[in-house]
């Protein structure tokens, strides 16, 4: 028989087990997301922000200005593949992200010829993988809203603006993502945050004016 002490001891340990259990279970379903596989690659992953030397290489035969334009011509590999290898490497590459977009809406299809997963998965990757990346999720907000996910196209565009922090010119990114939506009083926002952060470009601004739906800042 046990005594109390050594059945409290046991029964501590069990819970510690158990706890351990739940916490790799928590990191295995945020690593593979939805089912969208391990952000883990080969080489990298490298963030396109601040690791672009690392894809000088990738960018060389991978995403050549011919792939990036889509334009298929004889000898090359699948486009598909080619930009797909990009964004294992460089989760977060802004202009592979916008290419793969470009490509469902040619193809006409949410995963074309070549994609193991569908184009969203990306998205999903890319998030996992730097998610105080804002133009990421500007991005993924504008595919969703092509998508009539509007609700979660501005959630994306939420938890952008908090991400942006002391950034102007993220700031003024979203605002832009904002007003193409038609959330107008969200635009506005952007742009006096922008503003009182020290990027003054107008374009943001003037698109307002245009759509009668610029105030003043209050002070």
């Amino acid at each position: 028989m046990y005594s109390s002490n050594q059945l409290r001891r046991l029964f501590a340990c069990a819970v510690a087990l158990f706890s351990l259990a739940l916490t790799g279970q928590r990191l295995h379903a945020q690593e593979n997301s939805s089912n969208c596989g391990s952000i883990q690659n080969h080489y990298g992953p490298f963030d396109y922000r601040t690791q672009r030397d690392q894809l000088e290489v990738v960018e060389r035969y991978h995403f050549t200005p011919v792939i990036a334009a889509l334009i298929q011509i004889r000898g090359n590999t699948n486009l598909s593949q080619d930009i797909a290898y990009t964004l294992h490497t460089s989760p977060n590459h802004h202009r592979a992200l916008m290419a793969l977009v470009r490509l469902g809406e040619r193809m006409k299809t949410p995963q074309p010829v070549g994609l193991v997963r569908p184009i969203e998965c990306y998205f999903d990757r890319a998030i996992r993988f730097a998610p105080d990346d804002t133009l990421v999720r500007v991005l993924y907000s504008q595919f969703l809203t092509k998508q009539s996910r509007k609700v979660e196209a501005i959630g994306q565009l939420d938890t952008a603006v908090v991400v942006a922090k002391d950034n102007g010119f993220s700031h003024f990114n979203i605002g832009l993502a904002f007003f193409d939506m038609g959330e107008y009083e969200k635009a506005l926002k952007q742009a006096h945050k922008a503003a009182e952060l020290g990027f003054n470009r107008e374009e943001l601004a003037d698109q307002l004016r245009g759509a009668n739906k610029w105030q003043d800042p209050v002070k």
